[in-house]
């Protein structure tokens, strides 16, 4: 199977197919705007206007799975927008990890591996301790373990990478900057 065989949502509600993304460098995120990093929406915006125009684009898919993204995709847009000046769109809510999650997420997480939160990032020590303090084991599994999950997708559709939400986005810059 492909990425470009999945279909998701729009904002609206409309069926998009993946495939339509095709030759562009996608980075697909799970995002939250109660989140400890939503400030990511300022450094994922400043990303989105550098490299637009050379094929990336941003799919935004907000999760309440985490009980950090509340209300309608509508005011999480407006929310962004007017906030940390967001000018991708995001896409239906969805469920990231479980049984429930979305097959596009089910897809990404079934093809790559929780390498662990970066220990040097100021949230990554808690975050660790509250998900182990929940599941010995959470580490184990490559379902999506917290918001700002990030994916980087190349022209030709393969996973180049999967980025925990403590991965450094500079450092995530500069990989796309190498994959478009």
């Amino acid at each position: 199977m492909s990425i470009y065989e999945l279909k998701v949502n729009d904002m609206q509600g409309n069926e998009v197919s993946l495939a339509a993304y095709r030759e562009k460098v996608l980075l697909i995120v799970n995002t939250a705007t109660e989140c400890g990093f939503t400030p990511h929406y300022t450094g994922l915006e400043r990303i989105y206007k550098q490299y637009k125009a050379h094929g990336l684009e941003i799919l935004d898919f907000p999760s309440n799975q985490f009980n950090q993204a509340p209300g309608t995709v509508e005011e999480i847009h407006t929310f962004c927008s007017g906030r940390f000046g967001v000018t991708f769109l995001p896409f239906a809510k969805v469920e990231v990890a479980g049984e429930t999650a979305h097959p596009l997420f089910k897809y990404l997480t079934a093809h790559t591996h929780f390498l662990g939160f970066d220990m040097s990032h100021p949230i990554g020590p808690r975050l660790d301790a509250k998900l182990r303090a929940a599941d010995a084991n959470y580490h184990t599994t490559p379902d999506i373990k917290w918001n700002f999950t990030k994916f980087l997708i190349d022209r030709e559709g393969n996973i180049v990478g999967r980025f925990e939400p403590t991965f450094d986005m500079a450092a995530l810059e500069a990989i796309i900057k190498s994959v478009l």
